[in-house]
């Protein structure tokens, strides 16, 4: 009889599409990982990867298995968080996939979530939205913060959260000649700053590359990070700018020795909201995310 584990060390090499790092994920060695991928081929009696000097992938046979043990670890999934409910309780692991831009906004939905049901581990993983497209359609990821536009209504449930404003982060002495009275500060006058923004892959730094191509600005781009902690630091420290979320900088709080200013001539937004599968019956785990984000956002 085929093995649960098995199937998930299967899950694993298609996600990773290499066998170090599936095996690393999955807590084993590679030599071990490997036997365990060749022992399933061989009672299966189908090669399920094609082998050269590295990965080349899945054959047919393989993709169909890899499509099954999939649907087979969310059935086994959900029948345990279903026999815990049936007990009253709700428990479980809830993986939440996340955009850079939302981390604080999911941080208050995680925290209100483990007060409503404290046997429930949530982990939180910080990715693009493309990677959250394609994680949540494999089933390594149960629900998504991501921006509304990003996923189709196919399939997936979709709870708007909230529209996505843009505030800029400078040095206090960097913007400290602005005019008396000056509020904001606009997306011209923030071009002319060196700044720190994401890198071009991620999905706000699209959004803001556009927003400055459509005013046929060219900003001044000093430096690039995969997240937002390297931007901070360096605007505290006086060397650059940075293009922060407007609710990220609302969770943290101002930093020290840096002023945040509205981003204004245009003040665009774009909507972020949570996105799970349209399945049924639902994970408890993902039902009660659903509730926790119906009651937040009211």
């Amino acid at each position: 009889m085929i093995e649960l584990k098995d199937l998930r060390l299967l899950s694993a090499l298609a996600r990773h599409r290499h066998f170090a790092k599936a095996a690393q994920d999955s807590g084993m060695s590679q030599p071990a990982f490997s036997m365990r991928i060749r022992n399933l081929e061989d009672r299966l009696g189908v090669s399920i990867v094609r082998r050269g000097n590295r990965f080349q992938g899945l054959t047919e046979e393989g993709m169909m298995i890899v499509r099954r043990a999939r649907s087979i670890l969310d059935d086994a999934k959900a029948l345990e968080q279903e026999v815990a409910a049936a007990r009253g309780e709700v428990t479980g692991t809830l993986v939440l996939g996340v955009v850079p831009t939302a981390t604080a906004y999911a941080a208050q939905l995680v925290d209100r979530l483990h007060l409503a049901h404290r046997r429930v581990l949530a982990r939180v993983e910080v990715l693009s939205s493309l990677v959250i497209q394609q994680r949540l359609f494999d089933g390594t990821i149960d629900a998504g913060v991501t921006y509304h536009d990003s996923l189709g209504p196919d399939q997936v449930s979709i709870q708007p959260l909230y529209e996505e404003t843009y505030v800029l982060v400078a040095p206090a002495a960097m913007v400290a000649e602005r005019p008396a009275g000056a509020e904001g500060i606009t997306w011209a006058e923030a071009a002319d700053l060196p700044l720190s923004l994401l890198e071009p892959q991620m999905q706000n730094r699209r959004i803001l590359d556009r927003i400055f191509a459509d005013q046929g600005l060219r900003p001044e781009v000093r430096s690039e990070t995969s997240g937002f902690m390297a931007a901070m630091v360096m605007a505290r420290a006086g060397s650059v700018a940075t293009i922060l979320p407007q609710a990220l900088v609302e969770a943290l709080g101002t930093l020290d020795g840096t002023t945040v200013l509205p981003l204004t001539d245009p003040a665009p937004t774009k909507p972020i909201a949570m996105v799970t599968l349209d399945r049924q019956p639902a994970l408890t785990t993902v039902q009660a995310l659903r509730a926790v984000v119906d009651e937040f956002v009211q």
